[in-house]
């Protein structure tokens, strides 16, 4: 199939985008990588009246520190920071998530804010970001703000970004030299969508032990938990359990159970 009818408009920078997105009638769409979006437009999956194309940006392919994070500009992709574009003990935990995506043609053109904007409940981006208790600066006609991405998802391909606001860019914490991290996804073959997601951060300079399960029904399930004694040997595995059964896994005991191995994978890594 090919795509439906649409107008097309290039944007000369974000502040233009997010007036493209607010003064025009009808459905609008952002175009960045493309690679989600251009097959949804030829399966006529999403039918926008006018696309709005921020992938020529340069300032969305930047990346900055700003205090105690990584700012990561939106349109920085999958394949950049595969390669080591960003700094320190943080950026070489993203460029292992990142050589995880999909294939390598696929992390060419494929950003980082446009995975998040997305919000496919499979992708690396969600959880893993969500885990490292990264925030997304999202910029609209009032400014900008910044969203938790463990707060960003609102569903599968439901998000917090308004319908007048881009995402502009990502922040990540800086993690001490001593912070664990571990991180396992479940695919029948490379390149697949995960089955299942777990990930583990442990930073004791911010006292943070967190376990995130992705790849759910909807929104990666969040889970702070106490780390008195620093990272445990095991979970608590019925707690983990009353957790997937909140999110709709009551009624699916192989869902539950690939989810569970790959919790308890993630925080093998992050002990090792």
């Amino acid at each position: 199939m090919k795509a439906a009818r649409f107008d097309y408009a290039r944007a000369r920078s974000l502040a233009h985008a997010v007036e493209l997105l607010g003064g025009g009638d009808g459905f609008v769409k952002l175009l960045a990588g493309g690679q989600t979006l251009g097959p949804m437009l030829n399966l006529r999956l999403v039918q926008p009246d006018l696309l709005v194309d921020v992938s020529k940006l340069d300032e969305t392919r930047r990346w900055s520190e700003e205090g105690g994070a990584i700012l990561i500009g939106a349109g920085v992709t999958h394949a950049a920071i595969e390669d080591g574009a960003l700094p320190g003990p943080t950026g070489a935990i993203l460029a292992g998530i990142a050589a995880g995506i999909a294939y390598r043609a696929v992390r060419n053109r494929g950003t980082i804010g446009g995975s998040l904007a997305h919000a496919d409940p499979a992708a690396d981006w969600l959880s893993s970001l969500a885990a490292l208790g990264a925030a997304v600066v999202l910029l609209g006609p009032q400014g900008e703000r910044r969203v938790m991405v463990a707060a960003l998802a609102k569903g599968a391909f439901a998000t917090d970004i308004g319908d007048d606001e881009v995402l502009r860019a990502v922040a990540v914490p800086r993690l001490a030299k001593d912070a664990r991290w571990g991180y396992y996804k479940f695919c029948r073959k490379t390149g697949d969508f995960a089955e299942a997601i777990g990930a583990v951060l442990h930073d004791p300079e911010r006292e943070t032990l967190r376990l995130v399960m992705g790849a759910t029904n909807g929104a990666p399930i969040v889970l702070d938990l106490a780390a008195p004694g620093g990272i445990p040997e095991t979970l608590d595995m019925a707690m983990l359990e009353r957790a997937l059964d909140d999110h709709g896994f009551a009624d699916d005991a192989y869902g539950k159970a690939v989810h569970l191995v790959a919790a308890r994978r993630a925080l093998a890594e992050a002990r090792r």
